[in-house]
């Protein structure tokens, strides 16, 4: 059973920076992707953030060129670089890990239990 534990929002004024991390409870085998997302209060789920496999990475164009997606295998780690963070940015964030199981390959997907980020002066 993999566990993703998050840690790192907080509050941060406008324009201000948080790096969230997600670490996983040990090496986690044949990974498809790993991401972020989020979600607003009263809003639905939304992608933040995508890592493949072969480490190519896509972003919602809301934090494009503000947030960054990488990964520390040794320490069994993501994080989300988060740059000028706006208001809007406010929401839960959570980690997501999708992995290929059993013989026929099928995606199983382990989230973590949410970091909250408030962005307001």
């Amino acid at each position: 059973q993999v566990q993703l534990v998050e840690s790192g929002g907080g509050l941060v004024q406008p324009g201000g920076s948080l790096r969230p991390s997600c670490e996983a409870s040990g090496t986690i085998p044949s990974i498809y992707n790993m991401g972020w997302y989020r979600q607003a209060p009263g809003k639905q789920l939304e992608s933040v953030a995508i890592m493949s496999s072969d480490s190519s990475t896509n972003y919602a164009d809301f934090v494009k060129g503000r947030f960054t997606i990488s990964r520390d295998n040794a320490k069994n780690t993501i994080y989300l670089q988060m740059n000028s963070l706006k208001p809007e940015d406010t929401a839960i964030y959570y980690c997501k890990i999708t992995r290929r199981v059993g013989i026929l390959g099928n995606l199983l997907d382990a989230w973590g239990q949410g970091t909250s980020v408030t962005v307001s002066s």
